[in-house]
Formats: C-alpha cells, structure tokens, sequence
C-alpha cells in the first residue's frame, strides 16, 4: 500500500537493473543509466554501477571503469549476477562480461563473445557456484567448473526471437530468424 523511493546516492534514474545478493540479501547491486547525463545511446543515459550494502537505503558508485557498465547490444544496460556465496563477487552480464572479486574496486573479463553472443542475464546456482548459465542472444551457454570451459549454445532448441509468424498451412508452420545466427 505504501513505496519509499530508495534514491540516497544515485543520480536521476532513466533505467536500471538491480540484483539482490544471495548471501547477503542487504546487499544490492545495480546497473543504472542516468537521466541527466545523454550517453552514447542518445537518450538513454550514461551508465554507471552502484551498490548497497543497507538494503537500498543508501548506493555508492562502485566503479568509474565503463566497461562493466557497458550497454548490451541493442542498448539495454547490463545485468548484475551476484555470487550465491561471495558478497563481493558479482559478475556483470553484457556484450562481454565482467567480473569483480573485491566487491567492485577492480575489474576483470570474464567470459567475451566471439561468436556473436550477448549475455543477457545469468544464473549462478547457489547450492554448487561452479554451475552458471549466461542467456545468450542465441539461447543459452553452460558452464560446469565455474567458467573454465562453457557449453556450445548451439547444442539445444533455444533461442532469441525478434518476430514469430505462422503461415496458412495445417498444421500451421512457425517461422523465425534466430537473433544473429
């Protein structure tokens, strides 16, 4: 029945993305584009991320390193993917992803995209951390050992559509082009 604004430390907001630590649910995450400064994606913002560590109630910006922070693509900001069991490990799901161990101070890629995928959003599951998922332009891409090799996305029936159509036919037939494939 009631919402307070939960604003202390962030600029004027266009967007965001925020994630909620597993470990340490007064841990807050969050990618936000600004609304008063014009970003390279005309009027979406300049992007920036920011942490709470009091369940909102106060943010700082963690980093100035843009490349964290970095629009996906089309233009939607990154998704923070906080580690089940890490307070200070989170990985930021975008063109290429980033990953930091020391609760954003420092940097470091973690998984790139040469084959044409954006990480979209993440899983990380909390009972064994070494299993993660990366939802992907394509469909989705696995890893069983924490990141040090990932599965192919070419290997299931899953994908990103832009337009589905059905034609006239009976059964009707679905048709799709996949997001960049």
């Amino acid at each position: 029945t009631t919402w307070k604004p939960l604003t202390n430390g962030l600029p004027a907001v266009v967007q965001a993305n925020l994630a909620i630590c597993y470990s340490n649910p007064k841990r807050l995450y969050a990618a936000v584009a600004f609304a008063n400064e014009p970003g390279s994606s005309a009027s979406r913002g300049t992007t920036g991320i920011f942490r709470s560590d009091d369940a909102g109630e106060t943010w700082t910006r963690i980093t100035t390193d843009t490349r964290p922070s970095g629009r996906i693509g089309g233009g939607d900001l990154p998704m923070p993917i906080p580690h089940p069991k890490q307070v200070d490990t989170v990985i930021m799901a975008a063109t290429v992803s980033w990953k930091t161990t020391d609760g954003g101070k420092t940097w470091s890629a973690y998984k790139g995209a040469p084959g044409g995928e954006d990480y979209q959003n993440g899983w990380i599951n909390p009972d064994n951390p070494d299993i993660m998922l990366f939802a992907v332009d394509q469909g989705a891409v696995v890893t069983l050992n924490g990141g040090r090799t990932w599965s192919s996305w070419y290997n299931q029936p899953t994908a990103q559509m832009y337009h589905v159509a059905a034609d006239n036919a009976f059964p009707y037939r679905v048709c799709s082009g996949q997001q960049e494939s």
